[in-house]
This record gives structure tokens, sequence and C-alpha cells, in this order.
């Protein structure tokens, strides 16, 4: 999206809501981002992940953040200076699985000018991260840094 359709500070509001693309994840994906970043055998290894406590292969719930903040940069809320997070909480509800196509759907939950740099203030975020049966497999609550308008 080009910068002029990007959203600064005074453009978002409490309650506003935005749906971001799709993606679609199989087992190569969640095991080769596994056997990178998070190397357990209930994420890299499918007849080992039958024994585990997921009962068959489980993305990393790390691959789930990363492929949410993809599908939040390309098509979420356009935000003008990109996505700057301040902080962050995480929570998985229920694993990602071969086969998942995963969606984000977020709400504004708060807006507020910075105190001390009247040229930025902070948006948080609430993201849940759904499956194609509509189930959340992550929640994503971010407070992030968004600039002010400083005209033309």
């Amino acid at each position: 999206m080009d910068q002029q359709h990007r959203l600064y500070l005074d453009d978002i509001s409490v309650g506003q809501r935005f749906t971001t693309g799709s993606y679609d994840l199989d087992e190569a994906q969640i095991v080769a981002y596994a056997k990178q970043f998070d190397p357990q055998p209930f994420h890299t290894d499918a007849q080992a992940a039958k024994a585990s406590l997921f009962k068959g292969l489980a993305g990393s719930g790390w691959h789930t953040a990363a492929i949410t903040m993809r599908l939040l940069v390309e098509s979420g809320i356009p935000l003008a200076g990109g996505m700057i997070g301040i902080e962050a909480s995480l929570r998985w509800p229920r694993p990602t699985r071969p086969g998942d196509t995963l969606t984000v759907h977020g709400e504004v939950i708060e807006v507020a000018p910075s105190q001390s740099r009247p040229d930025r203030g902070w948006v948080t975020i609430r993201a849940e991260t759904r499956n194609q049966n509509d189930e959340v497999v992550q929640i994503f609550t971010a407070k992030l840094m968004v600039p002010r308008w400083q005209g033309a």
C-alpha cells in the first residue's frame, strides 16, 4: 500500500476492526521452520508428534507468530511508519496444523497520544489468528508506535 493510504494516529479510533488476507500452512513449512528455530519432535517429526501432548504434528507458536506478522504487514491495519512494536503479549489456545489456512482478525483497543513526543502516539491492537474453522490459534495484543500527521 502506498504511503498516502497509510493511517496516522489521528486517523485511528478505538473499535476499528480489520481482517487480513490468508496464509496456507503445510507440513513442509511447519517442519522446516521448526528444524531451524524450534527443533522439538512434536514440530519436526510427524511420527514422534503422535505420541506427544499434541497427538500429531503441531506448528511452533513462534511460526504462527511469524505468519501473523506477515499477514499484518501485508494486509492488516495500514499504519504510517509500519508495524513498530513497543510491547506485546501472545497466547496460543490451540496449535496450528498442516493444512490450516490462517487469517488475522483485529481490533483497535486503545489509542493514546504521547505525553512527551507530540509527533507520535500509541495504538494497542488485539489480533486473533484463526484457522479455516474460525478457531483461534493465537491471540496477539500489541502496543504499537504510530506517527502523527506532520503535514505536506
